[in-house]
């Protein structure tokens, strides 16, 4: 397989980075609250962090901006993501990249950590693994952590509709305020993206082959996008506190403690 120069990775990073702010424009300042709650939280300057779900480590390189002792573990399973993460952060001290699909069990196993992890993280990934696989990932999680340990996940989760009334209410506000935001238009989206990487032929041979089609799809309707589901799974896996720590909208950062 051919290699990505880290001159390549940083600008596909950089349009990443662009095209998720564009559907996410509070996204810096989750950023922001989620490295603040494991800054505070953590118990120590150099915490062991797992970030789930990591993409290029976007949220990753922040942590260790802020946490220069830390060590991060980020891990995916989309090759181009950590193909473009590995060859910007290349020999970055306290970060490490691991290729595991957080839906299969024992992935937690395979880290071969020499430790109870004091953190995990997440920011718009986990919404893609349906709920019952989903209490399966918790459920290993959970048992990573050590007691009192933090899990934090920035997402947006919606608003269950046993609560009819402040549903609609909540998909209308979210309407509104999408109207506004792209009154001129939108930016680059989300599937726009992954085609521009498939044409790009320095990048061809990393994208994984239904990389495309599943851009296309509309991840947020699945079921692991209420905000239940995870408040659910999470105490089923023995949290002992579920709750959300910031929120602008249904852009919620949700933590769990041990």
């Amino acid at each position: 397989m051919s290699t990505l120069t880290p001159e390549v990775a940083d600008r596909w990073i950089d349009r990443w980075d662009r095209q998720q702010e564009g559907f996410l424009p509070d996204r810096e300042e989750r950023f922001t609250a989620l490295i603040d709650a494991v800054e505070a939280g953590a118990g120590r300057p150099d915490p062991l962090i797992l970030d789930l779900g990591c993409g290029p480590g976007s949220l990753s390189a922040r942590l260790l901006d802020r946490l220069p002792a830390a060590t991060v573990v980020a891990i995916d399973t989309d090759p181009l993501l950590l193909a473009l993460g590995a060859a910007v952060h290349a020999g970055r001290a306290g970060l490490r990249f691991a290729d595991l699909d957080l839906r299969t069990p024992g992935w937690s196993a395979s880290l071969r950590l020499d430790r109870q992890i004091d953190a995990a993280v997440s920011t718009t990934a986990l919404h893609w693994i349906p709920g019952p696989e989903l209490r399966v990932t918790y459920g290993e999680l959970a048992r990573l952590l050590r007691p009192g340990g933090l899990f934090l996940n920035g997402d947006n989760f919606k608003v269950e509709d046993s609560a009819p009334a402040i549903a609609r209410l909540d998909r209308s506000l979210q309407e509104r305020e999408i109207a506004r935001r792209f009154a001129a238009g939108h930016p680059e989206g989300w599937r726009e993206w992954w085609e521009a990487a498939a044409a790009d032929p320095a990048l061809a041979a990393f994208v994984a082959p239904d990389a495309v089609d599943a851009a296309g799809t509309d991840h947020n309707g699945l079921e692991s996008g209420l905000l239940s589901t995870h408040v659910e799974a999470l105490r089923e896996s023995g949290f002992a506190e579920v709750g959300t720590l910031w929120q602008h909208g249904d852009n919620r950062l949700l933590c769990a403690v041990r």
